[in-house]
């Protein structure tokens, strides 16, 4: 947006604090096809963490883990708490000062104020807000920035091969609240970073026998920046949102979705690396064609995966939700491909709602 101080351009990157950053990288490599490409640690004069920087074309995720044994640690406070998670979802700005200073005047609260960190590749400015639960968004800008990640970080030699996932992007991450605080941060993000409310599902939208849940997608001027905000609506039973939230101990990220131009082809590679999806009943495909109409896959073939189908006046879109990718049931991965639709598989959300409801009632958590 023209004369925006915050002018937001894009994800930079999605940083995790995690356990172990090291086993946690082989992971990320070996079941997203994510190529390591930068570190930080002892050997490049980080005392108190490790990081290993991964990335595919335009999703970049830092994995961060404490070193020292000390409970008191941001890094391993925060993991004893919420188990491996998501702590900051960094913003690429042209300004990260003018940004956070208008952000602050809009009403967040600062966490890191602009600090120039430079090296012999040039220099990054960043700057940090705070959002909901121990989630920031940092302001990172670049400044032309020619080093491996940033400064602090060493570029990872001859890294060991990874499967082609044909991951692309981040298309849009989702953040967990708790009841009666999703337009609050609603609020936020209209307010702070200017965002726009794209779409709105409550509890008839999104609901089953036993749960159901409300949620807002928010989204930058630009569309590059999309941040769906859940809450738990009031239900017989315990919704995917209360158990999130049990076992994350605060408000968090519950998903982030990363866009294929080939899902069914995204679908096999991350099987067959381990990825564990979500499976919703075989009735789901029988009514698939009345439902979305014609598509260019085949019925045999989304069901054999699992893929789910949903359209909307502009086209449609393919998805598919994994396994929580830790012990606790909170994070977990949406592989999403679009053919024109800019929805959110609102068609899906009873059916997908149901088969979690499943993995929940196996946790015995439901």
């Amino acid at each position: 947006m023209q004369n925006d101080p915050l002018d937001l351009q894009g994800i930079d990157y999605v940083e995790f604090y995690v356990a172990n950053a090291r086993q946690s990288a082989h992971f990320y490599r070996t079941a997203l096809g994510l190529k390591p490409v930068a570190y930080a640690g002892l050997e490049t004069g980080s005392r108190d963490r490790a990081s290993f920087v991964l990335s595919r074309r335009n999703v970049r995720f830092v994995l961060t883990a404490p070193l020292l044994p000390d409970p008191q640690h941001p890094v391993a406070a925060f993991v004893a708490q919420h188990g491996d998670g998501v702590k900051d979802i960094a913003l690429r700005v042209a300004n990260a000062e003018a940004a956070y200073v208008e952000a602050v005047r809009r009403g967040a609260t600062g966490v890191q104020e602009p600090t120039v960190i430079q090296d012999g590749g040039g220099r990054v400015v960043k700057a940090s807000i705070a959002t909901y639960g121990n989630v920031l968004h940092s302001f990172i800008q670049r400044d032309g920035y020619e080093g491996p990640f940033m400064p602090g970080f060493q570029a990872i030699a001859n890294p060991p091969p990874v499967p082609d996932t044909g991951l692309a992007a981040i298309d849009h991450i989702v953040g967990n609240v708790e009841l009666g605080a999703m337009n609050e941060w609603v609020e936020f993000y209209r307010d702070v970073l200017g965002f726009k409310q794209l779409i709105h599902f409550d509890d008839a939208d999104i609901s089953t026998e036993y749960s159901a849940l409300m949620s807002k997608v928010m989204q930058n001027g630009s569309g590059r920046i999309k941040f769906p905000i859940n809450e738990p609506a009031e239900g017989r039973k315990k919704s995917q949102i209360e158990e999130y939230l049990e076992y994350n101990g605060t408000p968090g990220v519950q998903h982030i979705a990363l866009a294929t131009g080939n899902i069914l082809a995204s679908v096999d590679a991350l099987a067959s690396h381990g990825m564990a999806f979500l499976r919703v009943p075989e009735s789901y495909y029988a009514e698939l064609e009345s439902r979305v109409g014609k598509i260019d896959e085949q019925v045999e073939d989304l069901a054999r995966r699992g893929v789910l189908v949903d359209r909307d006046e502009e086209g449609y879109l393919l998805q598919i939700f994994s396994q929580p990718v830790q012990d606790r049931p909170t994070l977990f991965y949406e592989i999403i491909q679009r053919k024109g639709s800019r929805g959110f598989g609102k068609g899906n959300f009873k059916a997908l709602f149901e088969a979690i409801e499943r993995e929940q009632d196996k946790r015995g958590n439901l």
